[in-house]
């Protein structure tokens, strides 16, 4: 584990391809009026790559995936979907678009930007469903903002 790691509390993403279309992607959010956080933990026990709250309280999930057999290899984001109102990929330049299922959105980042191709379809989180999850985003946010200082803080209640 880095000093980084340590520090954050967020694991590392999977690949260094991955981790810099992370980092792509949340610049391009940030642009566009969200906050974003990776590694995200969800109530079902899943880890979101990304979620992002809009300024709205609109929210989004973006799941990366940095190659085909990556993509083809992991079938369980339909399980994110109860948890935003969008659900997005995002891919490098050179992923055949085509593979990605129309009901979600696409975005096709590098290391230093995004580019939203499309929305996916869009569904209204029932009221309780988005206070929860919009509470717990602020809550870890906190938690790993106050990590920057204490490295033991918040990890006994996320």
């Amino acid at each position: 584990m880095t000093s980084d790691t340590a520090l954050s509390g967020v694991p590392p993403v999977e690949t260094p391809i991955a981790s810099l279309l992370a980092r792509g992607v949340c610049r391009a959010l940030e642009q566009l009026g969200y906050a974003s956080l990776l590694e995200f933990p969800l109530a079902n026990g899943r880890r979101a790559d990304i979620l992002a709250l809009g300024r709205g309280g609109e929210l989004a999930i973006i799941e990366i995936k940095s190659s085909v057999a990556d993509f083809r290899g992991d079938r369980k984001w339909a399980e994110y979907r109860d948890f935003a109102d969008r659900f997005y990929f995002a891919v490098p330049n050179n992923f055949p678009a085509a593979l990605i299922p129309e009901q979600c959105g696409l975005i096709v980042a590098d290391a230093f930007s995004a580019s939203l191709i499309r929305d996916g379809n869009a569904s209204v989180l029932a009221p309780g469903r988005r206070r929860a999850v919009t509470l717990r985003f602020a809550l870890t946010a906190a938690a790993r903002l106050r990590r920057q200082i204490d490295p033991q803080a918040g990890l006994a209640g996320l």
